[in-house]
């Protein structure tokens, strides 16, 4: 049964520029919620917009908005995000289709998005109704004020403050992005009596100030957990890429006590991805972001701990204890690890790239920087399915994308339907057999020399942006001799170990190790960190789930 409403007035608002779509959706409010609320339908932004002015004028309460995210002239994002300002405690609903999911989790981060439904929604008694009960109630219990909100105030062209709201965005913290420069921004500065000599400074949702704030101060302030429950599991995941999130949901959900360590943002690599198409049973393909919020809420649902920013730096055998270190000095052991540390791109090594690092130069799909490419020349280096996904994002508001690859062609290190993709795309430029000789600019990115490999002829073009994918180096110098690494620093496992039939040097068991075990007996890696793997999302996923099949295995023997 519908809740009661607190005033007489209170409205229900709904949004859609296709008729047929807008009495239906209001035709369901009403069989649900007529007798308490009014149903208010719109069918443009801007029409919705005089109506909540309308609405505030006259003192009545708005409750829920309910937008269609393919709006002409205004979409539902740009309204609710206007909307916000008119009524910031109403409750906020973006109607998508499925293949518009990925606009969905960024509205997350640009109007605090409460919620987003797949249409169709039928039934609506299973996939209208409970979302909306839920979200009335939330508005009913909050007194009807704005839903707090945590604050930046940075730099434009300023590495830390992007590195600031990567973080937030990848961790799915909602976050409000106010420029230093402008009247908002010198004002929250002034209130937390700060200066914009020390940038950015992050505002909580309680109002606390945090002054260029690193990762564990920030996580733990937002709301995420960084400490340990306990001193001992039965599985550590060292990383929270497809691996570790895979490892993570399988170990918990087999009732292994189960803590997920990660130093950044869960997603890994793929959690940066604007569009992944290829991954089982997702036909219309999905964001990485979308799909690593699944992941882990998959995880904790089965009671998984997740750590967020918290940087391990060695390990260590202590009898039958695995114990993991941080760098703050603390520890926390268990019978068994899974690395699932993943892979980090490798820095451009032209002069200057360095210099501008966060302010034109960026590495991975850095999705926060995305609308402000909007109407201008990008560049993208690399040639791999991650660069060829940030090229066709990227294209849909970008003047024109150039994809600047090494090699002499892209069918090398990227999928094929990736490459008919960027072939079909009118805006997006491939040029094979280049390299980034210089990075130009003052304060941001003005311009790039590129090379051609083969002719050695150089030319300098204007570049504001440019998205770095070139290659991988696994994340694994902190292990030490402890495990063993090929030369380029990937983990050897399983029989790489025994290429000549022998056990590793200091093995002490009766048995080789297991396909995904490390030199050390207990200590398991999976994905794209160990050496030969097939550096692919659902490999990745498999991985983790087969390496808990194999801790279980390692734990009835020992």
């Amino acid at each position: 049964m519908a809740p009661v409403a607190e005033a007489a007035r209170t409205v229900i608002m709904t949004v859609d520029d296709d008729p047929g779509v807008s009495r239906a959706v209001a035709r369901d409010l009403r069989r649900r919620y007529g007798a308490s609320y009014r149903i208010v339908r719109a069918e443009s932004g801007e029409s919705a917009l005089d109506a909540l002015r309308e609405l505030k004028l006259r003192g009545d309460l708005v409750a829920v908005i309910l937008a269609d995210y393919r709006m002409p002239q205004m979409n539902g994002i740009e309204f609710l995000e206007q909307a916000l300002d008119v009524y910031p405690g109403a409750r906020r609903v973006l109607l998508t289709a499925y293949a518009d999911t990925d606009a969905a989790i960024d509205a997350i981060n640009v109007v605090d998005l409460d919620h987003y439904l797949l249409k169709p929604w039928d039934p609506p008694e299973e996939k209208l109704y409970p979302v909306l009960d839920d979200l009335l109630e939330a508005w009913r219990t909050s007194d009807f004020r704005p839903v707090p909100s945590t604050k930046v105030v940075g730099h434009r062209f300023s590495a830390r403050s992007s590195e600031v709201r990567e973080f937030l965005a990848r961790n799915q913290v909602p976050y409000r992005w106010y420029s230093a420069d402008e009247p908002e921004g010198r004002r929250l500065l002034a209130a937390a009596g700060a200066d914009a000599t020390r940038l950015p400074l992050v505002i909580t949702p309680d109002g606390t100030p945090l002054v260029e704030p690193e990762a564990p101060e920030l996580a733990a302030q937002v709301g995420l957990a960084t400490t340990p429950t306990a001193e001992f599991y039965d599985l550590v995941v060292i990383g929270g890429g497809p691996a570790g999130l895979g490892a993570a949901v399988y170990g918990a959900s087999e009732g292994l006590r189960t803590v997920l360590v990660e130093r950044s943002a869960t997603g890994g690599q793929a959690g940066q991805s604007s569009r992944i198409e290829n991954y089982l049973g997702f036909p219309d393909g999905v964001s990485g972001a979308q799909l690593t919020d699944r992941a882990r809420r998959q995880a904790a649902k089965f009671g998984a701990e997740i750590l967020t920013a918290r940087e391990v730096t060695g390990l260590e055998i202590n009898g039958a204890a695995r114990v993991v270190r941080f760098s703050d000095g603390s520890a926390v052991a268990a019978h068994s690890v899974i690395l699932a540390t993943g892979v980090s791109y490798r820095q451009l090594a032209a002069p200057g790239a360095q210099d501008l690092t966060g302010a034109g130069v960026f590495y991975g799909s850095a999705l926060t920087e995305a609308p402000a490419c909007h109407g201008h020349d990008v560049y993208i280096v690399g040639g791999a399915n991650s660069a060829g996904q940030a090229a066709m994002y990227l294209s849909k508001g970008a003047k024109s994308v150039t994809l600047l690859v090494r090699g002499s062609s892209l069918s090398a290190s990227m999928s094929h339907y990736l490459i008919q993709q960027i072939g079909e795309a009118p805006n997006i430029e491939v040029r094979t057999g280049t390299v980034v000789e210089e990075a130009h600019g003052g304060e941001h990115l003005e311009r790039l020399t590129l090379r051609d490999t083969a002719s050695g002829e150089t030319e300098t073009v204007d570049a504001s942006w440019v998205f770095v994918f070139i290659g991988a180096a696994p994340l694994t110098d902190w292990l030490g001799d402890t495990v063993l690494r090929d030369e380029r620093g990937f983990i050897l496992a399983g029989p790489d170990l025994t290429p000549d039939g022998r056990p590793p040097a200091g093995w002490e068991l009766d048995r080789p190790p297991y396909h995904l075990e490390t030199n050390v007996p207990g200590v398991f890696v999976a994905g794209d960190a160990r050496a030969e793997s097939a550096k692919r999302v659902a490999s990745a996923v498999g991985e983790g789930a087969m390496a808990v099949m194999l801790v279980h295995r390692y734990l009835e023997q020992s």
